[in-house]
């Protein structure tokens, strides 16, 4: 597996909705193990808040649980996150990659640019 490409970022305001979409670089494939939604903010480390096996079984952080959706398409090979109720506190930029965390140990591979996320009140 080779690099993950993050897309559907944008500025949103308080309580409003945004989808991710992860991608594979092309010519590569998603990790067949479980992929998860990580997010960064300056000066703090990367946080997973949501992660989903090949299967459909997902998990998700406190922080997001009843407000983000992750899903996985395994015929187009997308993971998605969908976000409602968007908050000031979910602005960070958002990168997917295999899910470490939340009781998973899903294989890593590079990290790609992430998709920034900003909600304004």
């Amino acid at each position: 597996q080779g690099e993950l490409v993050e897309s559907g970022g944008g500025l949103v305001q308080v309580g409003g909705s945004l989808r991710l979409s992860c991608a594979a670089a092309p010519g590569s494939a998603l990790s067949s193990g479980p992929i998860g939604w990580y997010r960064q903010v300056p000066g703090k480390q990367r946080e997973l808040v949501a992660g989903v096996r090949s299967g459909g079984v997902a998990r998700y952080s406190n922080s997001v649980r009843g407000r983000f959706t992750i899903s996985r398409d395994n015929v187009n090979d997308i993971v998605y996150l969908q976000m409602n109720n968007l908050k000031p506190e979910d602005t960070a930029i958002y990168y997917c990659n295999g899910a470490r965390g939340l009781g998973w140990n899903g294989a890593m591979v590079s990290w790609g640019q992430g998709t920034q996320v900003t909600v304004s009140s």
